[in-house]
C-alpha cells in the first residue's frame, strides 16, 4: 500500500497540474458562456443547451486524452514525426475530397462528417498540433544551418504545405494561424531578422495578387466593410451588433443569462466566433479581463515549460503551441472589436465546438508530457539570441 501511495504522489508531483487547472478553468468559463448564448435554442425539459453539451463532451474527452498523452514520453512522440506529418497531409487531402462547408460557405471544404453520427470534425485543428511537432523537429535538425538559404527555403516549404492545403479548402483563418506559428517558431530559433523583413516585403508585394485571385467577393467585402461600414451593412451586421453588445456590458455587465443581445440571439454565432461579445455584455469589462488573464496564464505557463525543456525541438514546440493560442486569441478578439474582418477563428477554450476543444487538449497533453519527462533535468541553452525575450 505504501508503494502505491508513493507512486501516486510521484505521479501527481510530475503532472503539470497547474496548466491542466488553468485549461479546465478556461473551459468551464467557456461552457457557462456558451450555455448562456444558446439557452434560447434549448428543447423543453433540457437542463443545458446542445452546444454546451457538445463542448462538455469535447473538453472531457480532451482532458482525458491530455492526461493519457502526458504519460507518453515525448521522445517517442517526436520520433514519430514523419508518420505524424504523413497523417496530417492525408487528413487534409481527405478533407478536400469529402469535406463539407458551413451553410454560408458551401464552396468551402473544412469539415468531415463522421459517418452516420451526424458529428462534424475539423481536421485543420488537429493538423495544427501535428504541424507544431513536425516543424519543431525540422528546426532542430537544421538548427546550425539556419543561415543557409537552402535550409530556410525547405523550412518555408514545410510551412507552406499545410498552409496551402487549408487555403485550398477555403479556411483562410486557419492558414493565417499556421503562418503565425511558423514565424514565431523560426523567430525563437534565431533566424536572422533580415529574412523576416524580406518575407514581409514579399507578402506586401503579393497582396494585390492575393486580393484579386484568392479572395472571394464576400472576403473582399469583409475587409472593405472595416473601412466603409455604411456601404456594407449586411456584411458588417454581425460585428456591429457584437460591438454594441460589448459596449452595453459596461464595467460589470448586465449579469449572467441577462444580456439583451445574447439572450435574444441578436449577435450571430455568439456561442462560437463571437463568444467574447457574450462575455463583454453579460460580465462586462471585469469578465473580459478575467478571460484574458486565464488565457494569458495558459500561454505563459506553456512558454516556461519550453524554457525548461531539455531539447531544442520540444522548446520550439512549446513556443509554437503558445503562438497558436495567442494568434487565435488576438484574431478572435480583433474580430469582435471590429479590428479584423470575420475569418472564422474561435477563441481557444471558450468557443463552442467539439473538435476545436478536443484538439487543443491534445496539444496540451504534449506540453504536459514535455513537463513530466524533463522535470528536474538540467536546462540547456536552446534560445540563443532570443532568450532574453522570454526572461
Amino acid at each position: 500500500m505504501s508503494k502505491l501511495i508513493k507512486l501516486f504522489k510521484t505521479t501527481v508531483r510530475e503532472t503539470d497540474l497547474f496548466l491542466l487547472f488553468l485549461c479546465l478553468a478556461a473551459s468551464a468559463f467557456g461552457i457557462i458562456m456558451v450555455h448562456s448564448a444558446t439557452r434560447g435554442s434549448m428543447a423543453e425539459g433540457d437542463i443545458i443547451s446542445r452546444d454546451a453539451r457538445t463542448m462538455i463532451f469535447g473538453v472531457a474527452l480532451g482532458a482525458v486524452m491530455a492526461i493519457f498523452i502526458s504519460f507518453i514520453d515525448y521522445r517517442f512522440i517526436t520520433k514519430m514525426f514523419p508518420l505524424i506529418g504523413a497523417v496530417c497531409i492525408g487528413l487534409m487531402l481527405l478533407t478536400l475530397l469529402i469535406g463539407v462547408g458551413p451553410e454560408e460557405r458551401p464552396d468551402a471544404k473544412t469539415w468531415i462528417v463522421l459517418g452516420s453520427t451526424g458529428l462534424y470534425f475539423q481536421p485543420s485543428e488537429l493538423v495544427k498540433i501535428g504541424f507544431i511537432i513536425t516543424f519543431g523537429m525540422h528546426i532542430e535538425y537544421v538548427r546550425d544551418k539556419l543561415k543557409s538559404i537552402f535550409h530556410l527555403f525547405l523550412l518555408c516549404l514545410h510551412a507552406l504545405i499545410p498552409t496551402g492545403l487549408v487555403i485550398i479548402s477555403g479556411d483562410l483563418g486557419s492558414a493565417l494561424v499556421f503562418m503565425v506559428i511558423s514565424v514565431i517558431m523560426l523567430f525563437c530559433a534565431g533566424v536572422q531578422l533580415r529574412y523576416f523583413i524580406i518575407g514581409i516585403a514579399g507578402l506586401c508585394a503579393a497582396t494585390p495578387a492575393v486580393w484579386y485571385f484568392f479572395f472571394s467577393e464576400t472576403q473582399k467585402e469583409r475587409f472593405l466593410g472595416l473601412i466603409y461600414p455604411d456601404r456594407y451593412p449586411d456584411i458588417m451586421y454581425q460585428q456591429t451588433r457584437g460591438m454594441e453588445a460589448i459596449a452595453s456590458g459596461g464595467f460589470s455587465g448586465q449579469g449572467l443569462f441577462n444580456g439583451t443581445y445574447t439572450q435574444n440571439e441578436i449577435v450571430p454565432e455568439s456561442e462560437n466566433d463571437m463568444i467574447f461579445t457574450c462575455i463583454g455584455e453579460e460580465l462586462g469589462l471585469i469578465g473580459c479581463i478575467l478571460a484574458l488573464a486565464i488565457l494569458g496564464a495558459v500561454m505563459i505557463k506553456i512558454v516556461f515549460t519550453g524554457k525548461k525543456s531539455k531539447t531544442e525541438a520540444t522548446a520550439f514546440m512549446c513556443y509554437g503551441m503558445a503562438a497558436m493560442i495567442a494568434a487565435q486569441v488576438i484574431i478572435n478578439i480583433g474580430m469582435c472589436l471590429v479590428i479584423f474582418p470575420v475569418i472564422g477563428i474561435t477563441l481557444p477554450f471558450f468557443s463552442a465546438g467539439g473538435s476545436s476543444n478536443l484538439c487543443i487538449y491534445i496539444g496540451i497533453g504534449l506540453i504536459m508530457s514535455i513537463y513530466r519527462f524533463d522535470k528536474e533535468k538540467e536546462v540547456t541553452d536552446y534560445t540563443l539570441n532570443r532568450k532574453a525575450l522570454f526572461t
